[in-house]
């Protein structure tokens, strides 16, 4: 961030770091922050322990900044795993099928009804203290794991989950990102599909692209406008055997990858919340859909690990037979990106090293072939100053770190140029 050309000024944070179950020193750090910058300023929240604790002291803050709505503490709810579930069946959102036991012995038996293995995770993860070796998800492959995992809950501070395991593959991760006004209106909006990530196929989205599919679309704007959403947020989705997408994750904020959904005039869903809690006219979005998205230190090293390990075939749109499904597969591995690295993050670097060593250098040769030298350009920031149509605007201060339905037919075929490279 100190690199970047669209950063203005930095303000410390808390000095004891930040506690969203104590927001008393972060509402005094903001204040401190608002009286440096010396006019209100928009205040956008960049992690889930930033959006739960700026949504506290929010009410204490509205003369000097501008802060999206968010009542009833809605971002630690959403951001809560029990809480999502509650809300998913509710509003009849596809989620994977989850318990949350009452004893060791419950646990043990709700891991052997999922079957497994099993997905356990922690309610409340930003509770999980640290130096305890507690994942905020893990997977579990026997019941006595979850058992003993049971009987940590004091320690974690929160209640265990555990859920059906929805097995990945090529084309089953998808994402839904959205800015919202009041009342849960959209502002920008889109659905992409996870092409790798890393570590794979569990982490973050190495390369991505933006594809529309109305079943993840319709998922999102339903829960928005129902919760009154205000804000930003990314929502991760998992398509199970059946072809139905399952939400399972809320994150009340922008996802790492928020610069996929930038509209042909430039318009991202921080700068439409940008215009929007400052009163200015957010322009109708206008095209988009095919840019892809290459995170540069991680997509190489995730095409090489990804290729070692077996796949399991995505389910065929509906009315379609057997055969659709071999095809399918050849234009997934078709659309592979590969990308440079950053010196500023070594270990993918050296991490990918250890991988072509271990799989042969030739081999992993291949990997690089097709890779363009022109029309590449590296975002080093997490947040662009917002534009509007020929003036420039103040970029907005950043607190932290940085329904289902049956399978549709596949989305239509987009460039396979990354448009956007960037440095995390």
């Amino acid at each position: 961030m100190g690199r970047s050309r669209y950063l203005h000024a930095v303000h410390a944070g808390p000095s004891g770091g930040l506690d969203p179950e104590a927001p008393e020193a972060l509402l005094e750090c903001l204040t401190g922050v608002s009286e440096q910058i010396g006019r209100p300023a928009v205040l956008i929240a960049m992690d889930d322990l930033s959006a739960i604790a700026v949504s506290r002291v929010a009410p204490m803050l509205t003369a000097r900044f501008r802060i999206p709505h968010q009542p009833d503490d809605l971002p630690a709810r959403v951001a809560d795993k029990a809480e999502l579930s509650r809300l998913c069946a509710r509003w009849d959102v596809p989620h994977p099928e989850t318990v949350i036991p009452a004893s060791g012995a419950e646990a043990a038996e709700a891991a052997w009804r999922l079957g497994l293995p099993v997905i356990a995770k922690w309610s409340r993860p930003w509770l999980l203290p640290a130096g305890t070796g507690l994942r905020s998800t893990t997977l579990l492959h026997a019941a006595a794991e979850a058992r003993r995992l049971y009987e940590r809950s004091a320690e974690a501070g929160s209640r265990l989950l555990l859920q059906r395991f929805l097995p990945a593959g090529p084309d089953t991760d998808w994402f839904f990102h959205g800015a919202f006004a009041r009342g849960g209106r959209p502002l920008l909006t889109g659905s992409g599909r996870k092409e790798l990530s890393w570590p794979v196929r569990t982490g973050l989205t190495a390369v991505g692209r933006w594809l529309p599919d109305p079943a993840v679309e319709e998922a999102g704007l339903r829960l928005a406008e129902r919760l009154g959403y205000q804000g930003i947020l990314d929502l991760d989705f998992r398509r199970d055997e059946q072809g139905v997408f399952r939400l399972v994750d809320f994150n009340p904020r922008p996802g790492a990858q928020f610069r996929l959904f930038t509209d042909a005039g430039g318009l991202d869903v921080v700068q439409a919340m940008y215009l929007d809690l400052t009163g200015q006219r957010v322009p109708e979005p206008s095209g988009g859909p095919g840019r892809v998205f290459v995170a540069e230190n991680y997509a190489l090293l995730a095409a090489v690990r990804g290729r070692s390990l077996p796949h399991r075939p995505p389910a065929p749109p509906a009315g379609a037979g057997t055969a659709a499904a071999p095809a399918r597969r050849g234009r997934e591995r078709g659309q592979v990106e590969a990308a440079w690295f950053a010196a500023d993050d070594p270990m993918p670097f050296l991490s990918m090293l250890a991988a072509f060593l271990g799989r042969g250098a030739f081999k992993g040769l291949g990997v690089l072939r097709g890779v363009p030298e022109q029309g590449r350009r590296t975002a080093r920031a997490v947040v662009r100053a917002p534009r509007q149509r020929g003036r420039e605007l103040p970029p907005p201060a950043a607190a932290g770190g940085s329904g289902g339905a049956d399978r549709l037919p596949g989305p239509p075929e987009a460039p396979a140029e990354p448009d956007e490279l960037v440095t995390r």
